[in-house]
């Protein structure tokens, strides 16, 4: 699967901005998410914003992190927190629920869960 057709597979900018908003809104209320929710300010809506500006680009759509922040350097920008296998896992528990809830084609949501799951696993910086 092209993942420059992705972001149109799922909706364009509705369908990214529907991603983000359930991914985070999980973080926000699922208890096996509060540690990864505490590493994030108070106030989520920066981040919200900032993943989808990421998303966007990432899925094969308009570049519009780049053209805000730069190259995303997205390893280098995790490096502050303590991310392990524990906080992979949670981060995947939202992403794997925002999948189900706003991608309706199953094998796009596969691909995107498996894409996540490498870059999740790259962000590790912590053993265990």
């Amino acid at each position: 699967m092209a993942e420059e057709n992705i972001y149109e597979k799922i909706g364009g900018d509705e369908g990214v901005r529907a991603l983000v908003k359930s991914f985070y809104d999980h973080m926000e209320s699922l208890p096996e998410a509060r540690p990864i929710r505490e590493m994030h300010a108070p106030d989520l809506a920066s981040a919200r914003e900032k993943f989808y500006l990421f998303l966007c680009g990432w899925t094969g759509g308009p570049q519009l992190y780049v053209q805000k922040h730069g190259h995303p350097r997205l390893r280098r920008r995790h490096l502050p927190f303590p991310i392990d296998e524990s906080a992979r896992d949670q981060w995947m528990l939202c992403m794997r629920r925002a999948l189900d809830e706003t991608v309706e084609d199953a094998d796009v949501r596969e691909y995107l869960f498996a894409a996540f799951y490498r870059v999740a696993d790259f962000m590790r910086n912590q053993q265990r």
